[in-house]
């Protein structure tokens, strides 16, 4: 049994003047259902953190229990996949502020030694691994899952001047591929058409069957989340590399 959770926020800040409402607070609240152990509390904290996002609550309150869940364990890794799979039911607006808040409470800064730890310390989601398809990129680049349920979502980051080659997503029905830039700065372009600049926040939506490259900038790294549509028969043709 994990130690039991003493609450006096309320009695603190309205014992005074609300009583009965502290009491609910610190005495119900907090010292049964928190307590309550057929939920082990850093579930109940992964729920409380996506109930209060899912209402737009992105104040102190939230900021309280991002960080009671980090207190509980809930990892960086583990709060990134949850609110990215929260932001498909609440919003992507909901996400980015409840980012804002999950950063400051798991500044978690490793020692800078290279040019890939401090851009690491840089954005929210971690670099992972070296790319297992960079036989399809020129340059370095890494990959690193943050869900692989229901909705694939792998996070992509390319070192200054790397970009993958031309490819098409090819799918009988549905199918293509979303982009979510997360960090740094890098460009999309389809064949036929001029470059699109990626920023942070920056949102790609690519049709199955449009051939393109993404990649970064040649004085910056990028990274972006990489989530693929669901479609009938669907694959991925590499093709020539950019030039």
């Amino acid at each position: 049994m994990s130690e039991k959770i003493v609450q006096t926020a309320g009695r603190e800040q309205l014992g005074d003047f609300a009583p009965d409402f502290a009491h609910f607070n610190d005495d119900i609240l907090f010292g049964e259902n928190w307590n309550n152990q057929d939920i082990d509390v850093k579930i109940r904290s992964i729920i409380t953190v996506v109930a209060l996002m899912s209402q737009g609550i992105t104040d102190s309150s939230l900021k309280y229990h991002i960080l009671n869940a980090k207190n509980h364990g809930v990892t960086q890794k583990e709060m990134a996949a949850v609110i990215t799979h929260a932001a498909f039911y609440a919003g992507w607006p909901k996400a980015w502020a409840v980012f804002r808040l999950a950063k400051e409470v798991y500044n978690e800064k490793i020692e800078e030694v290279t040019d890939k730890d401090t851009y690491q310390n840089s954005i929210f989601f971690p670099i992972g691994e070296p790319n297992p398809y960079g036989k399809f990129f020129e340059g370095q680049s890494y990959l690193a899952p943050v869900s692989q349920e229901q909705v694939p979502i792998f996070n992509v980051t390319f070192e200054p001047g790397c970009k993958n080659h031309w490819h098409i997503h090819h799918a009988k029905s549905g199918g293509g591929q979303l982009l979510i830039c997360v960090g740094g700065r890098g460009f999309y372009q389809e064949w036929g058409k001029e470059p699109v600049e990626m920023t942070p926040g920056t949102v790609i939506n690519i049709p199955a069957e449009v051939k393109h490259w993404h990649g970064a900038a040649d004085d910056s790294w990028f990274s972006h989340l990489a989530i693929e549509v669901g479609g009938e028969d669907t694959s991925t043709e590499w093709c020539e590399a950019v030039e």
